[in-house]
């Protein structure tokens, strides 16, 4: 089978490891492979527990926190259901029996929050405005005597919309409420100080960074009510059961370390220039997200009167990798979640392409894309039974 070089543009599914973390890691599987947990047994174990704690300080540094607040997961879908089914464990017989969660949320936090229904917790689920933003009024009033946990990202995995953290905590802090956001997509290039911002569980992960899949991490606040969910040993504080994954902790914390406030102005530069040409160059677009309070590495973009997966089956074919929507969609038919949450009918998320952009991506290829999209737009508009007739090719 001949190789195709693919331009990738869904980034926030996954990102291509970095060469340098995958040198960091290559050590943990050949030389120093034994199991944190054997430093009391042999000199190997020594070395691979303090290669563990030196990953955790790392990536508690760049949160703000102490090593110690910080725990290792398989990834983010892990990270969250600890968070909203620990608490709920925690407090769950003894406060209350309320959550609430925003309408938008990846589906790890919404599969957590109708799980948890099914046991007899009340969910809330909190709209969004047309930008995919929350009310802190709204939230605020949403809040009762019965509320455990408040679970609110801190931007969204299709439309790219950043939440303001702070005010959110700010409310749940003083209505003595647990609060947990997930910061899958912008740990680290949106700036999380947890001695600033007054969050008590933070979701983070590797694959979107240019690290290793399989790994991710879960900031729990000193003092914060957690019930263990998944049995076994006494790993992680005693709070996540499991074998370590080192190589994969040595490389989170590498890639952390190689992004730099450089590579985020390049990719907003990027990102710009993708919607700019798109909204001025192919009419009838509508950009999903706040043009402003976004992602550096996200565009989202509707396409009237055609569906999203001809777009991508299209793109495909002449070498662009793009999505629908969020990752979990690849085998769904269903429009996006996110763009009906924002108030888009069914023409909008069926019609909704998102790119998302990483380290290797390049302003050529940018330009490329909206040049190739224009010519496939026009074409499949042409046929579309749901365009105005200046779009139709004459008979």
């Amino acid at each position: 089978m001949l190789e195709r070089k693919q331009v990738y543009l869904d980034n926030s599914a996954s990102t291509r490891l970095d060469e340098r973390v995958l040198e960091a890691m290559t050590p943990y599987f050949f030389d120093t492979y034994a199991v944190a947990t054997s430093e009391f047994a042999y000199s190997q174990g020594i070395e691979a527990s303090e290669a563990l704690n030196t990953a955790r300080e790392s990536l508690a540094n760049a949160l703000g926190a102490a090593p110690e607040e910080f725990i290792f997961t398989s990834g983010s879908t892990e990270s969250s259901n600890i968070a909203i089914k620990g608490v709920a464990l925690a407090l769950g017989g003894k406060k209350g029996k309320h959550i609430i969660v925003s309408k938008i949320e990846d589906f790890r936090v919404l599969n957590s929050a109708r799980a948890l229904e099914k046991q007899g917790f009340k969910a809330t689920y909190l709209e969004v405005d047309g930008e995919g933003l929350i009310d802190p009024v709204k939230l605020e009033k949403a809040i009762t005597d019965e509320t455990i946990l408040v679970s609110i990202q801190h931007a969204n995995q299709e439309i790219g919309s950043i939440q303001d953290i702070k005010s959110i905590g700010k409310i749940c802090r003083e209505k003595g409420v647990i609060f947990h956001t997930d910061a899958t997509h912008t740990f680290p290039r949106v700036p999380i100080d947890v001695k600033k911002i007054p969050v008590d569980l933070i979701t983070v992960a590797a694959h979107t960074i240019h690290g290793p899949r399989g790994v991710g991490g879960l900031y729990v606040r000193k003092g914060t009510k957690l019930g263990k969910w998944m049995d076994g040993g006494f790993q992680e504080f005693d709070l996540r059961a499991g074998l370590e994954n080192i190589p994969g902790a040595i490389g989170f914390a590498r890639a952390v370390e190689l992004l730099t406030p450089e590579e985020n102005e390049k990719l907003c530069e990027i990102r710009d220039r993708i919607i700019d040409r798109i909204l001025k160059e192919i009419p009838d677009t509508t950009l999903n997200g706040p043009r402003e309070k976004r992602l550096p590495q996200n565009a989202n973009i509707s396409f009237h009167y055609i569906e999203g997966e001809s777009i991508t089956l299209h793109l495909d074919m002449n070498g662009f990798a793009v999505s629908t929507g969020s990752a979990c969609f690849s085998r769904s038919l269903e429009g996006s979640h996110v763009i009906f949450g924002i108030g888009g009918d069914h023409e909008r998320a069926h019609g909704s392409i998102r790119f998302t952009l990483g380290r290797y991506n390049t302003m050529k290829e940018a330009d490329s894309i909206v040049d190739t999209l224009t010519g496939i737009v026009n074409e499949l508009r042409s046929i579309s039974p749901l365009a105005p007739r200046k779009y139709r090719k004459e008979k």
